[in-house]
Parts: structure tokens; sequence; C-alpha cells
């Protein structure tokens, strides 16, 4: 093998090396950015399903507020 074809060799096994770490760190971004996602996901079901069960209180407290209402109405 000659000189001038080992040194492009080294060469493009350097540049191959140099992306496969590129790659490396990227795909290890993405590792920590989906669980700070996944975290964020999980805590915004939970605020959720917290939302949704206050506006059930609040509906019932409501309707039964307007139910008051009407039989005073009908009271009177």
């Amino acid at each position: 093998m000659s000189d001038t074809t080992k040194t492009q060799l080294d060469l493009e096994l350097a540049r191959l090396t140099k992306r496969v770490e590129e790659l490396l760190a990227t795909l290890e971004h993405l590792r920590e950015e989906n669980r700070a996602l996944r975290t964020r996901h999980e805590s915004l079901a939970g605020e959720r399903a917290a939302l949704v069960h206050k506006n059930e209180q609040v509906r019932t407290r409501v309707e039964a507020m307007i139910g008051r209402l009407k039989t005073l109405e009908h009271g009177a």
C-alpha cells in the first residue's frame, strides 16, 4: 500500500470517526430531550386530570345552585 493511499485511508478513517462521535453526541442529546419531554408530558397529564376533576366539582356545585334558585323561584 502506498503512502498516499495510506494517508487517504487515515484521513477517511479520521473523518468517519469524527462523524460517529458527532452522531453519538446527537443521540445522547436527543435521549436527554426525550426524557425531559416525557417528564413534562406526565406532569401536564396530571395537571389536566386535576383540572378536569376540579371542573366537574364546579359544574356540580353550579348545577346545585341553579336547582336551588329554581326551587326558590317556584316557591315565591
